[in-house]
């Protein structure tokens, strides 16, 4: 069963310095930076005062700018930031936030061992190979390794990803580090099938692509059709680690 479910709040809890403000997020993705912001609030409040206080059309259009850094502020938004694809605001937590993405979920049968598929994904250096928009991944040490992902016009995206739970021959779980050019996050689990000769391996990955002019480029690659791209890797996996040679590598690995 795949499923491609896109989550409705676009609010980024990861960026968020006014708790619990309802507006955060609701006239665009965060691109303000926390001081910024308060910073905006502080002068959009003067500006407001000072322009009512005169009573004139001046005096007005000092309130409607001084309302519009409000507005900035406390929403976290800024219009000309989007439009030039610049963000003073950097996430401060790692993997994806709540409810503030994209997520996929895909199961296949693969005919070969949970232990044998789980020590070929677990070396990520060997992901590329049939993960087809991974460009490259390094590993840095046990738990640390840096992405490379390719992105729309010949671009590519970065960012360093640590595993944050795993169970030999069952799990790994992993999540993008605060910084990250694409904020991801991901599972795959390995069921014993078949007596243990085969392996149901799901997949749940779930992503949120950065705002402005960049972030949609990155969200218009990553949303043309994800779980089909999922669907499509995971089956190169299949044809992969069943093959002649694969068992071998994979062993090996």
């Amino acid at each position: 069963m795949l499923t491609y479910i896109p989550f409705e709040n676009p609010g980024d809890g990861a960026s968020r310095g006014l708790r619990g403000n309802p507006l955060e997020g609701a006239i665009g993705p965060v691109n303000v930076g926390q001081a910024e912001r308060y910073g905006s609030i502080v002068g959009g409040v003067a500006l407001l005062a000072a322009g009512l206080s005169r009573r004139s059309l001046p005096g007005l259009l000092l309130a409607a700018l001084g309302g519009a850094f409000l507005i900035r502020g406390v929403g976290g938004h800024c219009r000309l930031y989007d439009a030039i694809g610049a963000s003073t605001a950097c996430p401060q937590r790692p993997g994806v936030p709540d409810q503030s993405g994209h997520k996929i979920e895909k199961s296949i049968l693969i005919d070969r061992p949970p232990g044998e598929l789980f020590r070929f994904w677990r070396n990520l250096e060997n992901l590329p190979e049939f993960m087809e928009n991974i460009e490259s991944v390094r590993v840095r040490d046990d738990r640390r390794s840096h992405w490379v992902v390719k992105a729309p016009g010949g671009h590519c995206v970065e960012w360093d990803a640590e595993i944050v739970n795993e169970h030999p021959g069952e799990m790994i779980s992993w999540q993008t580090l605060p910084g990250a050019d694409v904020q991801s996050a991901g599972t795959v689990r390995f069921t014993p099938a078949n007596g243990g000769k085969s392996t149901l391996l799901r997949v749940v990955l779930e992503f949120r692509p950065p705002g402005g002019a960049h972030g949609r480029s990155v969200a218009r690659f990553f949303g043309k059709d994800p779980a089909g791209q999922l669907d499509h890797d995971l089956a190169r996996l299949k044809r992969i680690i069943e093959s002649s040679n694969a068992g071998v590598s994979a062993a090996a690995s």
